[in-house]
């Protein structure tokens, strides 16, 4: 994407000059979706609409190994090998960059990942720097699962609330601005800040749910399906999630001024969920993306590929029957990729809303690269700082809300 710093490899060959106000992926959009409809018009699956294209190696990042968004990968891969004979290579990266690095760099197609793809998008945090800037992600599936965003609280604690988490130590993931911005989240619900707790450093998700079984951490995020969590009540400390009541507005309301992605939903799976069912955040994880750099065939084919192949892979790791079609989202954070769209509108899925919330994503995403370009050719003496206020004020004169003003 123009003026995003996108290395060569992330940028189509012979791409022609871009008209104003024309996006980067229209074109080709345009082309593919009116190969589709003259396919869907006489009735067949010629050419992109209907088949599943795909090369014989796919590259994705994910979370660490052991971790479900890992092991969802894994399993999606021997159904791609299953059916395609396509080899899926998982590459496991422990913070926000390890997983979205590769993928800046064409190493890897996609990531299976988390809120750092909103991240990227904003060009915040450490994608706030001169090497990154606003990423041009696209997103084609997610996982809504029917377990929760949480916190993994060890129960010999006595804790039942989020409010007694109040000086509490706290599992707190160096370099992985995701992970902490859904700690400061979760204790808001409570309006409780990380001021309020202990903040115990740590070097990657899994070496917080370690330290609560050691005894170092009283509490970490976490999602209640991942296989962690069998590992915890298996332990001598067991363990524990605490509700996010639903009607609490003012608690949701101090959530999403955090997340604003983060919504409501019911939690009925994983160890430690009481009674085996409680209002909290919906578990919407990992987030299958990929860039502009992704082909709409690419996007389209592992679509079709993951939905018509679902049974394939469900049962082959945890919470993996959140990647069903009637779980998939369409006014997400993340505008969606127009191949993957092609897939939805084929299935029927794809709806007003989505399309209006695609709309409005793409222009979030054209205000970020505009200001972006404008800040690298004033050449600031204090790069982030100064692209702080200017991202937050050109998204504001936009009518956006920035969501992140400093960090």
């Amino acid at each position: 994407m123009a003026g995003c710093h996108r290395p060569a490899s992330m940028r189509e060959p012979n791409t022609p000059a871009r008209k104003q106000g024309e996006y980067p992926t229209m074109r080709r959009t345009a082309t593919f979706l009116a190969a589709f409809a003259a396919a869907a018009m006489a009735g067949g699956s010629a050419g992109h609409a209907g088949e599943v294209k795909l090369p014989d190696t796919l590259v994705t990042t994910a979370y660490n190994t052991g971790t479900t968004g890992y092991s969802q990968m894994i399993a999606v891969g021997g159904m791609l090998k299953k059916r395609y004979n396509v080899n899926l290579r998982v590459l496991p990266g422990k913070n926000d960059v390890a997983r979205l690095a590769p993928v800046k760099a064409g190493k890897a197609q996609f990531t299976a990942t988390g809120s750092d793809s909103v991240y990227a998008q904003e060009a915040v945090f450490a994608f706030g720097g001169e090497k990154w800037g606003p990423s041009p992600v696209r997103l084609l599936m997610l996982n809504r699962g029917k377990g929760c965003t949480t916190f993994a609280v060890a129960n010999d604690m006595g804790v039942k609330t989020m409010a007694d988490l109040k000086g509490k130590r706290i599992g707190w993931v160096r370099g992985s601005p995701a992970l902490q911005k859904a700690v400061e989240a979760l204790l808001g619900f409570a309006d409780l800040t990380v001021n309020d707790v202990q903040l115990v450093e740590v070097g990657g998700w899994a070496a917080s749910i370690n330290g609560i079984i050691d005894g170092d951490i009283d509490a970490s995020i976490t999602s209640s399906s991942s296989t962690f969590m069998k590992k915890m009540e298996a332990s001598p400390r067991g363990v524990y999630h605490p509700p996010l009541p639903h009607s609490d507005s003012e608690g949701w309301a101090r959530v999403q001024k955090v997340v604003p992605w983060y919504v409501q939903g019911m939690c009925t799976h994983g160890p430690g969920v009481p009674g085996g069912s409680q209002e909290s955040i919906a578990s919407i994880y990992p987030i299958l993306i990929g860039t502009t750099a992704v082909s709409d065939e690419i996007a389209y084919s592992l679509t079709k590929a993951m939905v018509t192949h679902f049974d394939d892979y469900k049962d082959g790791a945890p919470a993996a029957d959140g990647w069903a079609l009637d779980r998939q989202l369409y006014n997400f954070y993340l505008p969606m990729h127009p191949g993957s769209i092609a897939f939805y509108k084929e299935a029927g899925t794809w709806n007003a809303e989505g399309q209006a919330n695609q709309e409005d994503k793409l222009r979030r995403q054209e205000v970020l690269k505009t200001a972006w370009e404008a800040h690298v050719a004033s050449g600031p003496a204090d790069f982030v700082k100064e692209w702080q206020a200017s991202r937050a004020k050109a998204l504001s004169d936009a009518g956006f809300d920035p969501v992140f003003t400093s960090w």
